[in-house]
């Protein structure tokens, strides 16, 4: 009896160690992109990652809803050259958030102004203000008749909410394309004394998107998950893979980020790994790997001396767009620095000239 018990528990033990031998974990690059796991074991499917734990997925992005609101026009402004200029809020996510809102006098088009949705770059938050920064940059386009809307972002000035940062979080980019559903609704009302306007004041098909810096970011995101936005212009973008801005990018050591938000890379690698260990799911949150869904042709500018943002960046954007078979284009500017000051006036009449091409 015991030598047949004896028998039984080695046939057990030499069966478990076969069954163990062939669905041993397959340590391979293969099975990495296939079944990525995060570093708490949860498992990744489907070549991305699950809904639950990857809301910074361009899939998620994509899947999204973004009806934006009726603007309220919180102020009116000093008017511009030839063109009227507000305070508006609109809703996104449920929070009030704020920008800056020009629109051009005069007869409108039939049916409607061009717009375009202006991303400004990082400013703290603490210190940012709806009329200031980028009064150049916004007259440009309001004074060659186009409807401009800067918004604040989440956290910024006056806006509700809390200022995620654009690199960790799709918070921006979301308030971003409500803004974008909001331009699309904007319309007369007694809150808005034009004359020689009447209904809707912006066409639908014929919004453009202008970012600089982080702006940049958020423009490429935006523009691979939504197909309302029918170019953009960007200026020295943070426009790289999440793989490169790991490798080629960093802040000035005194950057500190907004208070209780952790640094996403610290955040981000501490829960997925790194892109040579779970290269799938650095992809998956990275606009570059979706250049075929770009909405649009994009125009790109970058100075060569800048020292925020390598010229590296749109340089490499620039070819991957090419490969992906996308119309682009790329200036350089020999000596100049992130804001493009040497070359303001060139940059610009460049970025009219574009927006003029595919949204006039």
């Amino acid at each position: 009896m015991i030598k047949n018990k004896l028998l039984l528990i080695f046939i057990l033990i030499v069966a478990l160690g076969v069954i163990a031998f062939f669905v041993r974990p397959d340590k391979t690059q293969k099975d990495v992109a296939e079944k990525i796991t995060d570093q708490a074991g949860n498992q990744i499917e489907g070549g991305g990652i699950l809904d639950s734990l990857n809301p910074l997925s361009i899939e998620e992005l994509k899947k999204g809803n973004y009806p934006g609101s009726e603007f309220v026009i919180e102020q009116t402004l000093e008017p511009g050259s030839n063109y009227s200029r507000y305070t508006a809020s609109y809703k996104s996510e449920g929070l009030k958030i704020y920008g800056l809102l020009t629109i051009p006098n005069g007869e409108k088009p039939e049916g409607g102004w061009p717009a375009i949705v202006f991303n400004h770059g990082y400013i703290p938050p603490s210190e940012y203000k709806t009329t200031e920064r980028y009064v150049a940059y916004l007259d440009g386009f309001a004074r060659n008749g186009y409807v401009v809307f800067k918004p604040d972002y989440r956290g910024h000035g006056e806006s509700e909410g809390s200022a995620s940062g654009a690199y960790g979080s799709n918070d921006y980019t979301i308030d971003v394309l409500n803004a974008v559903s909001s331009v699309k609704r904007l319309k007369v009302n007694s809150q808005l004394a034009l004359s020689e306007v009447e209904g809707s004041i912006v066409n639908p098909d014929t919004i453009g998107m202008w970012g600089h810096s982080l702006g940049g970011f958020i423009t490429l995101r935006s523009m691979v998950a939504s197909k309302d936005i029918k170019a953009g212009v960007i200026w020295a973008g943070v426009v790289a893979s999440y793989p490169d801005l790991l490798s080629r990018w960093r802040r000035n050591p005194a950057f500190t980020p907004p208070a209780g938000a952790r640094r996403w890379r610290d955040v981000l690698i501490e829960k997925f790994g790194d892109p040579v260990t779970n290269p799938t799911f650095w992809n998956s949150i990275s606009a570059n790997s979706y250049l075929k869904d770009i909405s649009g042709p994009l125009q790109l500018h970058h100075g060569t001396a800048d020292s925020s943002v390598p010229i590296e960046f749109s340089e490499k954007l620039a070819g991957q767009m090419r490969q992906a078979g996308k119309e682009v284009e790329f200036y350089s500017y020999p000596g100049d620095n992130h804001n493009l000051s040497q070359n303001f006036n060139t940059a610009m009449q460049r970025s009219i000239d574009f927006f003029n091409r595919y949204l006039k």
